[in-house]
Formats: C-alpha cells, sequence, structure tokens
C-alpha cells in the first residue's frame, strides 16, 4: 500500500498517498490516536481489495482559479487498468468545457467535444471521433489530467501489502462521519492528506489531498464497488494526436 509510482503536478512532483482502513471500534477514540494492529493488518489488503472487487465508479473533484471546478465522473475497471469519465468545466455555476475521456495506463482518449469530429474529418481523418495520445510515463511537466488518472489507477494493487508497514508511521484515525449517506471512518495521513472508509462494509469511499506545489486539492470518491468492463474507443473511431498536432492543439486535447 505505499505508493508503487510517483504523480506529478505542473508544479512539481507528489507521491501517492498511503491509504488507511479500520474495522470499526465501539470505543470511543480521540484524533491522532494511532492505528492498531488489527487495523494494520486491514489496511494491508486495502488496494489489494479493490483489485479483488474488480472496478468502482468515481467522481474526482479538483477547484481551481476563481469559483472553477474539474470534475471527472465515470467508472474503472481496477483490473485492467481501463476507464471512462465525463470531464466538465465549470467556472461560476456555469459549464464552460465537456468532454468524454477514455484511459488506461498508457493511453488518453479524448472525444465527444463539439467540432471536433468535423476538424479531424478536414485533416485527413473523417471517420474519428476521438483523439488519442500517450500518457507520458515519468513527465517533468504532465498534464493535470494525467496526474488524475494516475492517482485513480494507483488506488490497486494486484499483491497485499505486509501489515507491519502501517504500524510504523504517521498514521492515525481522525473521526467517524458520514460521506454521501454512508457512515465512514476518516483517517489523517501526511501532509494534510486523509482518507474515508466505509464503516461497514471497509471499502474506500474517499480520498482528499492537496497537489504539492500548485496547492489544488484533489477529492477522489469511489463507490458501488464491483466488476466493471470498459470498451475502449475503436481504431476505426480513433485518430492519433501526433497524426494531427494543429487539431489537438487547437482543442487543447
Amino acid at each position: 500500500m505505499p505508493a508503487r509510482r510517483p504523480l506529478a503536478t505542473r508544479a512539481g512532483t507528489a507521491a501517492l498517498a498511503l491509504l488507511l482502513l479500520t474495522a470499526c471500534s465501539g470505543d470511543e477514540r480521540s484524533p491522532g490516536e494511532p492505528i492498531t494492529e488489527d487495523e494494520a493488518r486491514t489496511l494491508a489488503e486495502l488496494l489489494h481489495r479493490n483489485h479483488t472487487e474488480g472496478g468502482a465508479d468515481f467522481v474526482v473533484s479538483v477547484p481551481f482559479g476563481d469559483d472553477a471546478l474539474l470534475e471527472l465522473t465515470g467508472e474503472v475497471d481496477f483490473r485492467r487498468g481501463v476507464g471512462r469519465a465525463q470531464a466538465v468545466t465549470v467556472v461560476d455555476d456555469e459549464e464552460r468545457d465537456a468532454r468524454t475521456l477514455f484511459f488506461d495506463r498508457d493511453e488518453l482518449w479524448s472525444g465527444d467535444v463539439p467540432g471536433l469530429s468535423e476538424a479531424l474529418a478536414a485533416d485527413g481523418a473523417p471517420d474519428a471521433s476521438y483523439l488519442r495520445r500517450p500518457r507520458p510515463a515519468d513527465p517533468e511537466d504532465p498534464e493535470l489530467l494525467d496526474v488524475l488518472v494516475a492517482m485513480l489507477l494507483n488506488l490497486a494493487q494486484p499483491e497485499a501489502d505486509d501489515p507491519a508497514l502501517f504500524l510504523d508511521g504517521p498514521y492515525r484515525w481522525q473521526a467517524e462521519e458520514p460521506l454521501d449517506g454512508r457512515p465512514t471512518v476518516v483517517y489523517r495521513l501526511r501532509e494534510g492528506r486523509s482518507v474515508a472508509v466505509d464503516a461497514g462494509d471497509g471499502t474506500l469511499v474517499q480520498y482528499r489531498a492537496t497537489l504539492p506545489d500548485s496547492g489544488l486539492d484533489v477529492t477522489l470518491t469511489l463507490a458501488d464497488h464491483g466488476t466493471r468492463r470498459v470498451a475502449l474507443p475503436g481504431d476505426d473511431e480513433t485518430a492519433a494526436a501526433a497524426d494531427h498536432p494543429e487539431v489537438a492543439e487547437d482543442f487543447g486535447l
């Protein structure tokens, strides 16, 4: 469960925080108390459990600028590392930009953008409605979307961690509180990060972090864990951004 891959923002790099989970305790606890051995055993299975559950629905919210919000809403197949989302940018409560995204561990597809299909047709790709580009493996100055996709996919792993790792670190119980009508337990991590886990079934409900340097606050919420089957756009409806650089630049893709 310790972070396996670095995450970066435009202003610098960020390590994916460790995610914490606990069984609900009937004893009264105070914020800042360390986790127990039983909790450590559960924590060691958290990312592995996301993998074995298969996938989940998700919402990623990132406020930025003055009264602006980027929100991704979709579903992810954790086992295959594939997802789709509707990405919407809202400024002053008004939608300014919306598009459909598909992604895997290596690439990102963007489509459902007004005028994109026509622009691609005029540039020699008459059947394409999506532009595909690589996701940089270790970028120095990544796009925010690449950071968010990496954070999401890093929430699952095929093997459990060693419980001992969670007994020697700054992992603390914080509070019990409802989240979207679900009773959750909240834990405080390094550098202001936190997680909320379902108090009943122990699944990860929410992860929150402030990206270093950029200062952007990211909230990632999971729901309805279970098997997902996400089909990526076919080759017949996809054009490579590298083959259409002017179109990609014009549409910010």
